[in-house]
């Protein structure tokens, strides 16, 4: 999935929307929002139908999401496309603006159906069924509509949101039409960028409508892209040395799950940390990692002894042992920014003290839960933290006095205050272990550095993803993406966004 849109670019939900619309047509020589909208739509539609030279097909709602798509009819006939437009909605119940785009189509020349033809090859299928807001299962003649449109073998073009996806949070009502491309207006939603989202939109459009809409609503959700990593570090100076760039602490690595502190440390340590100590719970530490000798191993007493670190990370391989709760509470007593991750996560859930240890720490903390763990915290199932995401991530930031991550597809970071960035790289090959515990490095060592916890936090998440899509467009995945090949490929981009820098 490709989101035309540029970092920092507003996120709303269906209320935020309906308020700047609402707020747009109350001004002095309110805009015509759904002409401008079907405009849009047309446009884009005339580019991905190409020359074909094959017929259109636009699936027409019953709501406004229909009236954009007499809209698009309209114009795309105007333009010598052979359009066939399907609406079987009841006109008398038609909205105002729905019910003059219909008119204005007629007065074209233009004529509906009220069911499917019979099946041909169309060049292009325009969905105009369901916009934002849906919230019931679709059923019946549209469900059909929506299986013809995924069966077509043309290109679909979603208006506003793929018809059957929750805009809010990405959830699949029953059915969603699988779009090639979706032009959405006024500002991003959602669900277009999470859960099942980014598998329905197809590469996402944004057309702003001419609006102001930050003006008319402040947006608390926002995009998040590569640019998250612009001044993240300042150029390496050639007079420096090890300890300019921050020591990084790890907690975890009981028996049996040594292998998940390594791999916090590694990233840590390619990811720029001038030096990295693990200290491991294993009672008969290695004493040296083979693959990467330069991490400094230590019994994990040791490493709370050490007074020169800048940031701690808790919980790769941590376990669920009475030692793994009594190192936890030492690293929550820190006034180190610290990285919370996996069984750190789980024996926080389980244990009220640890909880209150964590909401009044005076330091930073950094969550980073997948959805089972984020649900343990919440006290709720996975299944609701995953219906909505935004809503998960944010109610967890605010309760834990934390930042969050959570991740998955579409990682939402959030904030205390209620600001959250939904994440837009990363790849199915992800699912893998270690992957976790490599983005626990990651943030802890561009902590050390000096970047703050909350651009620390974006950039890793941001880079996580990126790395892991470039390892999969040099061959190595999705299938069998490890966490190793994804260390080395954020190194390589982390270095050429540095190199940019240094550049100007």
């Amino acid at each position: 999935m490709t989101v035309h849109a540029s970092h920092g670019t507003p996120v709303y939900f269906t209320a935020d929307v309906r308020a700047i619309e609402a707020a747009a047509a109350a001004a002095p020589n309110p805009p015509q929002l759904m002409e401008r909208a079907g405009l849009a739509a047309a446009e884009l539609a005339r580019d991905v139908a190409g020359g074909t030279g094959k017929p259109v097909l636009i699936l027409a709602g019953p709501g406004n999401n229909g009236g954009d798509a007499f809209v698009v009819a309209r114009h795309l006939k105007q333009w010598y496309f052979k359009v066939t437009v399907v609406f079987s909605g009841d006109e008398k119940k038609l909205s105002a603006d729905a019910a003059a785009a219909l008119g204005a189509w007629r007065a074209a020349g233009g004529r509906n159906a009220d069911a499917l033809p019979v099946r041909q090859e169309w060049g292009l299928v325009v969905d105009g069924v369901f916009g934002i807001g849906l919230e019931r299962e679709v059923t019946g003649p549209y469900a059909g509509w929506i299986e013809a449109a995924n069966g077509s073998g043309a290109t679909v073009l979603a208006i506003d949101v793929p018809s059957g996806l929750q805009s809010d949070t990405g959830r699949v009502l029953g059915c969603a039409v699988r779009a090639h491309h979706t032009v959405t207006f006024i500002g991003l939603k959602p669900g277009l960028l999470t859960l099942d989202g980014p598998d329905h939109c197809g590469d996402v459009h944004l057309r702003t409508l001419d609006l102001d809409a930050q003006a008319l609503r402040p947006a608390r959700g926002y995009l998040m892209d590569e640019g998250v990593l612009a001044g993240l570090l300042e150029p390496r100076r050639r007079n420096t040395h090890k300890g300019d760039y921050g020591s990084v602490g790890i907690v975890g690595g009981a028996p049996g799950m040594v292998g998940a502190a390594l791999l916090a440390g590694r990233a840590a340590l390619k990811l720029g940390a001038g030096r990295v100590y693990i200290g491991l719970l294993a009672r008969e530490p290695m004493p040296v990692d083979p693959d990467q000798p330069e991490l400094m191993i230590r019994g994990v007493e040791e490493l709370f002894k050490l007074g020169h670190l800048n940031s701690l990370a808790v919980g790769p391989g941590l376990g669920q042992a009475p030692d793994a709760a009594y190192f936890l509470e030492a690293a929550l007593g820190t006034p180190l920014p610290l990285v919370v991750d996996a069984d750190a996560l789980n024996l926080i859930a389980a244990d009220e003290g640890l909880s209150t240890r964590l909401r009044e720490r005076k330091a930073a903390s950094v969550l980073t839960p997948h959805p089972a763990e984020a649900a343990r915290l919440l006290g709720v199932s996975p299944r609701e933290v995953q219906d909505d995401r935004v809503r998960a991530a944010t109610k967890l930031a605010a309760g834990r006095n934390s930042l969050v991550a959570l991740k998955g597809g579409g990682s939402i970071c959030a904030e205390p205050d209620g600001t959250w960035h939904i994440n837009t790289s990363g790849n199915p090959g992800m699912a893998s272990a270690g992957m976790g515990d490599v983005l626990t490095g990651m943030v802890a060592a561009l902590i050390a550095q000096g970047a703050t916890p909350q651009n620390a936090l974006r950039a890793a998440v941001y880079l996580h993803g990126a790395a892991a899509d470039r390892a999969v467009d040099g061959g190595a995945g999705p299938v069998g993406l490890t966490a190793t090949e994804t260390i080395e490929a954020a190194r390589t981009l982390l270095n050429r966004q540095s190199a940019k820098k240094s550049q100007i």
